[in-house]
C-alpha cells in the first residue's frame, strides 16, 4: 500500500489529487496493467478518507479510461493505449479524405477494389429487378437469419448445398459478425487464442469484452502448433480466431495439413475455431487450392464468417455466417439484440447478382486486373526496399506486409508520419499485435488504390525515408 501514499493540497478536492496520483502510478509503471487497485474501504483507511472519496476517485479514473470494474471482483488498473493518438491520426485521414484524388495523396492503406472497376450497370439493373419483382416488400424488415432466398442462393451457388441454409445467418459484414459471435460465447475472463498478429478489429472486440487474450506466432503455413498446444495443454481456451487465407495483417495462408491438425486439436481440447474467410477469392496463383477450416469441418468446431463488403462495394455492408448447431440459438439472439435486421433490399440485390453468375464473374474480373498490379509491386518491393525491408509474397489479396530489417534505424510509427507528410498513406505495424510495441519495425502497404505509377512513387517515398533518421 506505500506506493498510494500520499499529501493532500487543500484547493484540490481529494478525489481528484487521488485519482490524479493513481493515474500517474499507472502511466509509470508503478501499477501494472491489469494490477487489482486496493478494496475501497481499505484504500479509504489508509488515505484517512471517507468510503465516497475512493468511490468517486475511481468512477473519474473508469470515465477516463484508466480503470474499469469486474462484477464480483473489483477494480483494476488499465493503462492507456500509447499509441491512441497514432490510431485517431490515422483514423482521421480517411474521414477527411474523401477527395483524396484531388489532393495527391497515394494511398497503400485501404484494402478493397477500385469502384472504378465494379460493373455498376449489372447492379443496377438488379436492383430494378428485384423492385419490379417484390415492390414494397423489398423494402421492409426481414426475419432476424436474413432474406431466406439470399441464405438458398450462398448455400446452393458458394457451399454446393454443403451448408444447411438454416445455419447461415446475414450480417452486416464481417466485423459485426465478430462482435455478433463474441458476444455470442465470450464472457468476462475467458480464454481466447488469436493470431499473432491478428486483424486489429478482431483483436479490439475481444479487449472489449474483457477476455484473457493469447497470441500465438505465425508461421509461413500458419500458427506454431506447438505454442498453441502449450496454451490448450495449460488453459480452457473458449475459441480461436483465425483467418485462414491471405491474412491480415502477414498474407500467410495456412496449409491443409496444418487445418487438419487444428481442427483435431478444437475436438480434443474442447474450442470452437472462428474462421474470418478474408480474402481468399483474391488468388494469383494457379496452383492455389482453397479449402476451408469449415470445409474441413466434421465435428462442427467451425464458425464461419464471410464478407462480401470488402471484395465486392464497402458501402454495402452484407455478410454471413455459418453457426455451428450447439451455438445457434445463442447467435442468433446475440443477433436480434445487435440489431433488427440487415438491409432487406441489398440482401435481395445481392441474391439475385449471385444467381445470375454475376458474382463469379466478377471474381474472376477482379483477379486478372489486380495480378499485374501485384507482381510489379512486389517487383518494385524488392528492386527498391530488399536492403531496407524484409517482404512477404502471400500471391493473394491486396497488400504486403513488410519487416523494418534490423541495421535500419526506423520504426513503422515514425515512417507513417513521414509518409503522411509526403502525401503517402501505410498502416502501421502496432495496430495488430495485443502488445503495440511488438508490431514496430512493421508496417503493411496495399495496391488496390494505386496504379503502377503511384506505386513506383510511393516506393520511392518510403525508400528515402528508411534511408536517413526521421
Amino acid at each position: 500500500m506505500k506506493k498510494y501514499a500520499m499529501k493532500f493540497k487543500e484547493e484540490v478536492p481529494k478525489y481528484v489529487q487521488i485519482a490524479r496520483h493513481i493515474k500517474n502510478l499507472i502511466d509509470t509503471d508503478v501499477i501494472k496493467n491489469e494490477e487489482k487497485l486496493p478494496p475501497i474501504r481499505e484504500l479509504a483507511k489508509y488515505l484517512n478518507v471517507n468510503s465516497d472519496t475512493i468511490v468517486a476517485a475511481y468512477r473519474k479514473m473508469k470515465s477516463e479510461g484508466y480503470a474499469y470494474l469486474k462484477m464480483g471482483s473489483g477494480t483494476y488498473a488499465k493503462k492507456k493505449d500509447a499509441y491512441t493518438s497514432l490510431k485517431r491520426d490515422y483514423s482521421n485521414i480517411f474521414k477527411k479524405m474523401d477527395g483524396r484524388s484531388e489532393e495527391g495523396y497515394i494511398d497503400f492503406a485501404e484494402e478493397n477494389p477500385c469502384g472504378e472497376y465494379f460493373p455498376i450497370e449489372n447492379f443496377k439493373n438488379v436492383i430494378d429487378e428485384v423492385l419490379v419483382r417484390d415492390g414494397l416488400d423489398a423494402l421492409v424488415y426481414q426475419e432476424a437469419l436474413g432474406y431466406i432466398g439470399l441464405r438458398s442462393s450462398i448455400s446452393d451457388f458458394l457451399w454446393n448445398k454443403t451448408v444447411d441454409e438454416d445455419r447461415i445467418i446475414i450480417v452486416s459484414g464481417a466485423q459485426q459478425g465478430i462482435d455478433i459471435i463474441s458476444k455470442a460465447i465470450v464472457n468476462v475472463n475467458d480464454n481466447v487464442v488469436i493470431e499473432k498478429p491478428t486483424y486489429s478489429g478482431a483483436l479490439s472486440l475481444f479487449k472489449w469484452r474483457r477476455a484473457n487474450i493469447f497470441e500465438v506466432d505465425m508461421e509461413e503455413d500458419g500458427i506454431n502448433i506447438n505454442q498453441f498446444e502449450k496454451i490448450l495443454k495449460k488453459n480452457y481456451i473458449k475459441c480461436f480466431y483465425t483467418m485462414t487465407y491471405f491474412q491480415n495483417p502477414t498474407g500467410i495462408s495456412y496449409s491443409i495439413n496444418k487445418k487438419k491438425e487444428i481442427l483435431r486439436l478444437a475436438e480434443k481440447y474442447d474450442f470452437y475455431i472462428i474462421e474470418d474467410d478474408y480474402l481468399s477469392e483474391i488468388q494469383y496463383n494457379d496452383k492455389f487450392e482453397y479449402r476451408s477450416f469449415k470445409s474441413l469441418d466434421t465435428k462442427d468446431r467451425v464458425i464461419y464468417i464471410k464478407s462480401f463488403s470488402k471484395i465486392f462495394l464497402p458501402g454495402i455492408r452484407i455478410g454471413y455466417l455459418i453457426m455451428p448447431s450447439l451455438l445457434q440459438e445463442q447467435i442468433e439472439n446475440s443477433k436480434i439484440t445487435t440489431d433488427i435486421s440487415t438491409s432487406s433490399l441489398m440482401q435481395r440485390a445481392l441474391d439475385l447478382y449471385i444467381r445470375k453468375g454475376y458474382w463469379r464473374s466478377y471474381i474472376a474480373k477482379i483477379n486478372s486486373m489486380y495480378r499485374a498490379r501485384y507482381y510489379y509491386m512486389h517487383e518494385k518491393l524488392e528492386d527498391i526496399l530488399g536492403n531496407k525491408v524484409e517482404i512477404s509474397d502471400p500471391k493473394g489479396g491486396f497488400s504486403f506486409y513488410l519487416k523494418i530489417k534490423d541495421n535500419v534505424e526506423n520504426n513503422c510509427v515514425d515512417l507513417f508520419y513521414s509518409c503522411k507528410k509526403k502525401k503517402v498513406l501505410i498502416t502501421p505495424g502496432v495496430f495488430f499485435y495485443k502488445n503495440n510495441d511488438d508490431g514496430l519495425k512493421y508496417f503493411k502497404i496495399g495496391f488496390s488504390k494505386a496504379n503502377e505509377s503511384e506505386i513506383l512513387k510511393g516506393i520511392g517515398v518510403i525508400n528515402n525515408i528508411l534511408g536517413m533518421d526521421v
